[in-house]
């Protein structure tokens, strides 16, 4: 096995075939989330309130791996509607603050769910499985 599976019930379990991350050495790789609660419910709202739900579920899913924010090295940012960029660019420094990650953002022709944004995460940490 190339790595351990990650999992938290702090965000929303996968709705298909795949895992909230993987942890490999040291190297954690999430996969995309969406503006769902842990419960599973879509967030109403603007697309400020969406990123921050998905930020919320990406730190759950980086803490159950060992890991934070501060270990980020890549972003990848879809969005429905690339007229979201700069509220979601808002948020996104907001949780951020001063550090930069690579990032790529891309308008997406859909997103699960209907979600106004999705966001993937690359992480590296110093300890290994």
């Amino acid at each position: 096995m190339a790595g351990q599976i990650v999992s938290t019930s702090k965000a929303p379990g996968a709705i298909g075939p795949y895992s909230q991350a993987i942890r490999s050495g040291s190297f954690v790789v999430t996969s995309g989330q969406i503006p769902l609660t842990p419960e599973g419910r879509m967030v109403a709202g603007d697309i400020r309130e969406q990123t921050r739900q998905v930020f919320a579920n990406l730190e759950a899913v980086l803490k159950a791996a060992g890991a934070s924010f501060a270990d980020v090295v890549k972003a990848t940012v879809f969005l429905a509607d690339m007229n979201d960029f700069a509220p979601m660019n808002e948020v996104y420094e907001e949780v951020l603050g001063a550090y930069k990650p690579a990032r790529t953002t891309v308008q997406a022709a859909g997103l699960p769910k209907g979600a106004g944004v999705e966001i993937e995460l690359i992480a590296v940490i110093s300890e290994s499985i």
